[in-house]
């Protein structure tokens, strides 16, 4: 507003106050505006690429279509997040996790690594804590207490009919509660040999441990560690019924060859040894822990640790050069058996030897597929 002499009058100087203000609050709401975007961009991000990690309410259409940056979120960012999701999952079937994580642990590892600064990573956990289901009474027992937390914790789990593991729990510190819940949604929906494959180092590559004191991190291991122990427990209680029952038909298969029908003797052909190899001995481990008991008519132990050398974190690798096996069985234990419950009867048997393995894969048959 050009003033039309070198005083501006009294008219001409309101005026110019009035076109200053208007421009200032012009500037402050866009301003306002970009910040807003901004922030949606970020949180509608992550929402979609956890699912459910944050609140499930998007931000009102109203809202999404006020700036071009809102649009753009709208037409770019859900698509690329969904595409990242998909090929994400896609990629963790193929490929083995680094440190071992769930698929859903996975997820909420990255996302909480994606968190830029630590009270926003505190706030987070107070939210998983508000969502964690509530618990009966019977869950507060001592056998379900986790030892070395400041806080007092609970937690148990139970089987599913796809031997996979829910887990449940409650504490009555708020931060330890969302801890608490991290756990239990990341790794609920996950069978034992699963679980006990995910590293406790996670929660750095999350960045919660900046948040938390040394005594709060202890007693997150602590937790960890009870969870993975009692995913073990219920399955090998599931797995055990199911081993004595096989070696109750064993016994009463060998009382019926020991009484032979007349002159007739019926020819088997379970295996009852193998040849040892020298210098091999989870190899011959393996072989010795599995015929007394399986019986097997055909079993082949093929050792592939050389395809994997050096591999790190294999016990077995470190004491004799063995890591990575390929079973293939045939056995008349594993009939009514699901393909779950084949490999983790052999798990069961293998004891000890499975913690120096770093991969065993297995084919086990019946007979009659043969």
């Amino acid at each position: 507003f050009p003033p039309t002499s070198t005083h501006p009058t009294e008219r001409e100087r309101g005026d110019m106050e009035h076109w200053a203000t208007k421009k200032s609050s012009r500037m402050k709401k866009q301003g306002l505006e970009r910040m807003r975007s901004t922030t949606l961009i970020f949180i509608s991000t992550l929402i979609v690429t956890v699912r459910g990690f944050a609140p499930s309410t998007s931000p009102p259409i109203s809202l999404l279509s006020s700036t071009r940056h809102h649009r753009y979120w709208r037409n770019n960012i859900l698509r690329v997040s969904s595409e990242t999701s998909s090929s994400s999952s896609s990629t963790s079937e193929e490929e083995e996790d680094p440190l071992g994580l769930t698929s859903e642990l996975r997820l909420i590892t990255d996302a909480f690594a994606s968190i830029p600064d630590e009270k926003t990573r505190h706030k987070q956990l107070l939210y998983m804590a508000s969502k964690l289901p509530d618990v009966e009474e019977a869950v507060y027992i001592p056998e379900n207490k986790v030892p070395g937390c400041l806080s007092t914790v609970h937690v148990t789990c139970d089987l599913t009919d796809t031997d996979k593991i829910l887990y449940r729990g409650d504490s009555d510190g708020l931060l330890t509660k969302g801890l608490l819940a991290l756990l239990v949604r990341g790794l609920s929906g996950s069978t034992a040999e699963e679980i006990q494959r995910v590293n406790p180092e996670f929660i750095k590559e999350a960045k919660i441990s900046q948040t938390l004191t040394p005594g709060r991190n202890n007693g997150f291991l602590n937790m960890l560690a009870v969870m993975k122990k009692k995913a073990m427990e219920a399955t090998h209680a599931d797995v055990e019924a199911t081993s004595s029952s096989v070696d109750t038909d064993n016994m009463d298969a060998a009382d019926e060859q020991k009484q032979p029908d007349g002159d007739e003797t019926e020819e088997t052909n379970i295996v009852t040894s193998f040849d040892p190899i020298d210098g091999k001995p989870m190899y011959n481990a393996i072989l010795s822990k599995l015929i007394p008991i399986l019986k097997p008519t055909y079993i082949n132990l093929v050792d592939n640790s050389h395809q994997h050398a050096g591999h790190a974190g294999s016990k077995g690798w470190e004491e004799s050069g063995e890591s990575h096996f390929e079973l293939q069985i045939t056995s008349s234990a594993f009939e009514e058996l699901s393909l779950v419950k084949r490999h983790q009867l052999i798990y069961m048997l293998l004891g000890d030897v499975m913690e120096k393995i770093h991969a065993l894969s297995i084919v086990a048959r019946t007979p009659d597929q043969d």
